[in-house]
């Protein structure tokens, strides 16, 4: 990822499509662990503490080949559980052969898989590659398959020995402004009070609704898993129905990029517009933005976020991240 991603934290590119930390490193201090490395970082990585398997543009199912051109990731949810199953009989391997300490110290030891917190955000792309490619009653039709293959990905986990789960729902589609880049004059009706589309939002609704009632069955299936919904979208939506009480004075602008009407260049690119060099670069006050580059979310927007759903209080069972290991 290029500048001036992860440059407002990190100062320099970090692999996270935003501009400092996600909420996934939120989670890692609220924990008072490192933040995690991505498995696909082989060089200099310490995974003692866990391992990220996310990748940007991730869906749960497997996307056609032709989906790729629009930043779809080949890495896929079935994909990710088998990275993870082969990361963990490689590093226990690798735990068991080390002849010294020293050699064992990035490693997760053997019995760290059983007690691990697994965490999953992971849909929002599946959304966004039905409203592309689908009509609405077949992305509706759709919704079941999708939800089925998350919940076949934390069986497969838990078959491995994983017994917790933090599971996010998906956000508020509708509200991010990449999808209104090219509506300028909507129907009445198309957007809600708040400036998101509708329908996109009944939908990502829909998606999380089936998710909640198949991890409640999951729960059964699986006895001994201490598995946790968490209503990111609740967050989210409040914070950008809500965002000009929290600091964000136009919730739905883009800091990062340049879109004006029909014009738009991309985050840390640059395009010729109207013969004149246009540098898609950042806002001043990024902490004013709740979106980073019309897609992903801004860091100020990620910490609001995590401080609204790691507390517990928008969780089924209703409990903290810090408890989420606990068998409920």
């Amino acid at each position: 990822i290029r500048a001036p991603y992860g440059e407002g934290f990190f100062h320099k590119p970090s692999g996270r499509d935003s501009d400092g930390r996600l909420i996934i490193d939120f989670i890692a201090e609220m924990l008072r662990l490192p933040y995690l490395n991505a498995y696909l970082n082989s060089l200099g990585a310490n995974f003692r503490y866990g391992a990220n398997f996310a990748t940007g543009g991730s869906t749960v199912r497997r996307q056609n080949e032709t989906i790729f051109e629009y930043g779809i990731s080949p890495f896929s949810l079935d994909i990710q559980v088998i990275q993870f199953e082969q990361f963990k009989a490689r590093s226990i391997d690798l735990y068991n052969q080390a002849k010294n300490p020293s050699e064992r110290d990035k490693l997760p030891r053997p019995e760290d898989f059983s007690k691990a917190l697994y965490t999953f955000d992971i849909g929002q792309n599946d959304l966004s590659v039905g409203f592309r490619k689908l009509s609405t009653d077949q992305l509706h039709a759709a919704l079941p398959d999708i939800v089925n293959q998350f919940a076949s990905a934390v069986q497969r986990i838990y078959k491995q020995g994983g017994r917790s789960f933090w599971i996010h729902n998906t956000g508020p589609f509708g509200c991010l402004p990449v999808n209104q880049f090219y509506i300028l004059n909507p129907a009445p009706g198309f957007l809600d009070e708040h400036g998101c589309i509708k329908a996109q939002n009944d939908m990502s609704v829909e998606f999380n609704n089936q998710l909640k009632a198949r991890l409640v069955k999951l729960k059964t299936e699986l006895p001994e898993a201490a598995i946790t919904y968490v209503d990111a979208y609740a967050a989210k939506y409040a914070l950008i129905s809500n965002g000009k009480t929290q600091g964000f004075p136009d919730p739905l602008k883009v800091c990062c990029g340049y879109h004006v009407r029909y014009d738009h260049v991309w985050c840390g690119t640059k395009a010729s517009i109207n013969g004149r060099l246009v540098y898609g670069g950042a806002c001043e006050n990024k902490a004013q933005f709740v979106s980073w580059d019309g897609v992903h979310y801004s860091e100020a927007a990620n910490h609001f976020v995590a401080n609204h759903i790691l507390n517990g209080s928008l969780s089924t069972p209703p409990i903290p991240i810090t408890q989420a290991c606990h068998r409920s």
